[in-house]
């Protein structure tokens, strides 16, 4: 208990599982938590300690609902082995398991990346400077964001831990903007942010005498943050490097990638509110990968890697601004596309091939199992034929010219790998069985003798029993006993003078002999140098491939690669997609455009639609601005979020589902969709939309792309239409202005406008098309109508539309008639109508409509009244007047 509560102090924010023979258990306030929280028997060691546990084999899968939960977990093993122990067996702690620091891969998704960040706090909301690692990967990145923007930048990141410093003035709104992402908050010492400590601990861990050749700045604050990372790690991955102890002292973080930074201009970028609207990794009802963006890359058209799969999600995530490269990947994803051969021989050599990426995490840290070392063997053998499938494809230059790099360093071990691990590895070494015989001389004289012990047991059981006529005689073993004779009671007293009595049974009497003992002696010794022998020979092949770390990590960057392409061109090919022209211009032209998701779920049966902002010619069609208007359920949101997500393929290189498309190249996506509120942080429904809205006026550009679905509904009629009108009409007119809202040179520089898909039921709006004539379009879902019924053909025309059908809706979702009768008498009273020159019926245009309810009507009491001098009349002229102004109404009346 000394051993335990020592390791305790150690790490008091965790929970102990301390490795007792084969279980690992857990005492006090411990035992107690993790009774509630796994559902344990809570038991006593001694009177009133409490004690729970499980069994040692069990470990991953409770540390995983423990991390769940927002556990951490400190797991203490033994290092010594019992037999040679004198009193307490030597324990350390050799693993911490934290929401940011998991590698194993009981306890990570397949397809998805958890970081580790750190924040290196700026002042007040000026930048922070931000570090996040995949310690299961060893990706690392480097970024900056502004405080209001923490939140979104760890959302995005799929952060699942932060690091910040526990003494700054900036704490409280570091950790809500951390619980606001739903990550995990880890306070760590200030002297952890300091530059000098942090840059040492960062040079020392990639073995530089300076970071310049990494492309980073001498006295980047970011390398602040990269440096309290690199400091946990070594706390907490590997604990018992350098301590002696023989277990985990290879253990290190050389899987680490050096530092990359992250900057906005590479990518078309979309913020967390934007890939939660657009539903491009998970659906918005129930959080499923299935029904999402992601979720259509699965299947028969997935990517047949892990490797493959965390790429792809990255590229959806964080598609390229980079015209060459989304280019280079289009010419990739073509050559697929064109050579169904090449397609279908390049997956099959990607099929195969493991995470070596996580594999070679584990073999930095120390806990690689006999598959993963036999995993990456096969995994690296299938080099040649990746780089042969792309030998000869102009495309796959770039690909095929890695692969042969890397070629002279990784086959050789994936040979010796081969040739030295069985093609069915154990997943442990407890008993052995991962080296092939003939591969060491030592290990198959040692296996010899335990092969041998079973013929030579059975050939001395027949020798007892003739030379001392005792038929019933039997030779055994177990685990506790070891070899032993067994004879029953009843013969028991035949037995000879060699036989020593060894233990007595209900109905038996066991012995031993000292030939006997002399051969278990040899056999347990056989056991014992057979797995000490393929310890050492695993060990080495780790030690092997660990020297290999750098290069193994390229070639799962080329496998990554080739597995995203595929995947992209197995879609396009099964779903007839199409190459989209990327051009420097702010554009959107697509012909045919289709929902990539629901295209997939209805076939056939969803209605394509064209797309045009920005278009030089004909008109209304150059316009950057489109207001939609229409019924609800009629396909206006599909409309426009079908759009964003074509532009977001096309940056992540992929086809799109079109029969045409050209797209400028894009700096942004955003999105304002939804009724999402904050009362957590005190925010309600309305404020969440226009807190959003606000970020996207700030931060659109003219090569933005912009999707706003019925802005200024949460609050009255009068204040929604206001601001909805003043957005559209600053979005169409694009001045340039001063952080104090004044133009530049007084009229303002005018300069192109984002690109804006607006559905609204303002229909008010539609007015701008005529006051920004080029800069705004209307267009609106076509509706037929059949008596009373509506019928909606979800086709997106131009011009506007009077009517948003709500009552017809709610009619269709099941409102009681009397409700919808009622709502349709009210809609009638309520409708404003003027007279045309030709007398006719006509709904006001918009200007009219808001001055009924904005300016009050003419009469001549209103006149009078204002010209009445408050100053100089009497009481008795007052009195007068109100009486002339009572009886002017009432004749009005």
């Amino acid at each position: 208990m000394r051993q335990y509560f020592r390791f305790k102090r150690k790490h008091p924010d965790c929970l102990l599982m301390f490795r007792m023979g084969d279980f690992y258990e857990m005492f006090d306030d411990d035992a107690v938590a993790a009774s509630r929280a796994l559902g344990l028997t809570l038991t006593e060691r001694t009177a009133g300690v409490p004690m729970a546990g499980m069994p040692h084999h069990q470990l991953e899968p409770y540390v995983r609902r423990l991390i769940a939960q927002g556990f951490r977990v400190a797991v203490a093993d033994q290092i010594q082995d019992p037999r040679e122990a004198k009193g307490v067996v030597e324990r350390a702690v050799t693993r911490v398991f934290t929401p940011g620091t998991l590698v194993d891969d009981e306890l990570l998704a397949e397809g998805g990346a958890t970081r580790l960040a750190a924040i290196a706090p700026g002042s007040g909301e000026g930048s922070h400077s931000l570090a996040a690692v995949d310690v299961s990967t060893g990706a690392f990145t480097l970024f900056a964001c502004r405080q209001a923007e923490l939140a979104d930048a760890l959302l995005r990141r799929a952060v699942g831990e932060v690091l910040f410093p526990d003494e700054h003035a900036l704490r409280e709104p570091i950790e809500r903007a951390i619980e606001a992402a739903g990550a995990s908050g880890t306070p760590r010492p200030g002297w952890q942010f300091r530059a000098g400590e942090a840059e040492e601990a960062v040079r020392g861990v990639f073995g530089v005498a300076s970071l310049s050749g990494f492309g980073i700045d001498q006295g980047d604050p970011a390398i602040i943050a990269a440096g309290a990372i690199v400091r946990y790690l070594q706390e907490t991955q590997t604990p018992g490097a350098g301590s002696g102890d023989g277990l985990h002292a290879r253990a290190s973080l050389i899987h680490l990638r050096p530092p990359v930074r992250e900057r906005d201009e590479d990518a078309c970028v979309l913020d967390a509110t934007s890939l939660r609207a657009l539903e491009v990794e998970r659906t918005i009802r129930g959080g499923e990968t299935a029904g999402s963006l992601l979720g259509i890359f699965a299947g028969k058209d997935g990517c047949r890697t892990a490797m493959g799969k965390r790429l792809l999600r990255e590229w959806l995530r964080r598609p390229s601004g980079r015209l060459d490269t989304i280019q280079a990947r289009q010419r990739c994803v073509s050559a697929l596309v064109e050579d169904r051969t090449l397609a279908s021989t390049l997956a099959g050599a990607l099929g195969p091939v493991q995470d070596v990426s996580r594999i070679a995490a584990r073999l930095a840290l120390g806990r690689a199992s006999p598959r993963d070392v036999a995993g990456l063997g096969d995994s690296l053998s299938r080099l040649d034929a990746l780089r042969d499938a792309v030998d000869g494809t102009p495309a796959f230059v770039e690909q095929h010219s890695r692969l042969g790099e890397i070629r002279e360093d990784l086959s050789p071990l994936a040979e010796r790998i081969s040739s030295t691990c069985v093609e069915r590895p154990p997943a442990h070494l407890r008993e052995g069985g991962l080296v092939r015989d003939g591969v060491d001389a030592e290990l198959d004289e040692a296996r010899s003798l335990e092969r041998d012990a079973g013929a030579w047991l059975a050939e001395y059981q027949a020798g007892l029993i003739a030379e001392h006529k005792l038929p019933n005689l039997k030779v055994g073993f177990n685990r506790v006993f070891g070899y032993y004779i067994e004879l029953p009671a009843a013969q028991s007293v035949r037995a000879p003078d060699i036989f020593t009595r060894k233990q007595t049974l209900k109905n038996a009497e066991r012995y031993i002999t000292p030939e006997l003992k002399e051969h278990e002696s040899k056999v347990m010794s056989a056991q014992s140098r057979a797995l000490e022998r393929e310890r050492r020979i695993f060990d080495e092949l780790c030690a092997a491939s660990v020297e290999q770390i750098p290069t193994i990590h390229r070639f799962a960057d080329v496998v990554a690669r080739l597995d995203a392409l595929v995947c992209f061109a197995d879609k396009a090919s099964r779903r007839g997609w199409v190459r989209p022209e990327i051009v420097q211009r702010p554009v959107l032209d697509i012909t045919a455009g289709r929902h990539p998701v629901l295209d997939e779920l209805l076939g056939d049966g969803f209605v394509p639609n064209d797309v045009a902002l920005g278009v030089e010619g004909d008109g209304s069609s150059a316009a950057s601005v489109a207001l939609i208007t229409g019924p609800n359920m009629a396909g206006k949101s599909t409309f426009i979020r079908q759009s964003a997500l074509l532009v977001l393929l096309a940056h992540a290189g992929s086809f799109i589902p079109a029969e045409r498309a050209v797209i400028g190249l894009t700096d942004r996506i955003f999105t304002r969709v939804g009724a999402d509120d904050a009362l957590h942080s005190g925010q309600s429904t309305f404020m969440v939309e226009m807190t959003e809205t606000a970020s996207i006026l700030n931060n659109a550009t003219e090569r933005s792309l912009i999707v706003l679905d019925e802005i200024g509904r949460g609050t009255s009629t009068l204040d929604g239409l206001s601001l909805a009108w003043a957005i559209v009409e600053y979005l169409a007119e694009a001045t340039e202005r001063r952080s104090d809202g004044a133009t530049k040179g007084g009229e303002g520089k005018k300069r192109a406008g984002p690109r804006v898909l607006f559905a609204t039921h303002y229909h008010e709006l539609t007015e701008l098309e005529e006051r920004l004539p080029g800069r705004v379009k209307n267009l609106h879902v076509a509706v037929r109508e059949w008596g009373d019924e509506i019928i909606f053909v979800h086709r997106i025309r131009p011009g506007r539309t009077d009517r948003s059908y709500g009552v017809h809706v709610a009619k269709l979702a099941g409102v009681p008639e009397a409700v919808t009768t009622r709502a349709r008498e009210v809609l009638e009273s309520l409708e404003v109508h003027h007279a045309s020159p030709d007398a006719s019926a006509v709904t006001a245009p918009a200007s009219e409509q808001l001055a009924l309810f904005t300016q009050p009507n003419p009469h001549p009491a209103v006149d009078e009244l204002r010209e009445v001098k408050l100053e100089s009349i009497t009481p008795m002229e007052a009195f007068d007047k109100l009486r002339r102004l009572k009886e002017m109404v009432e004749e009005r009346e």
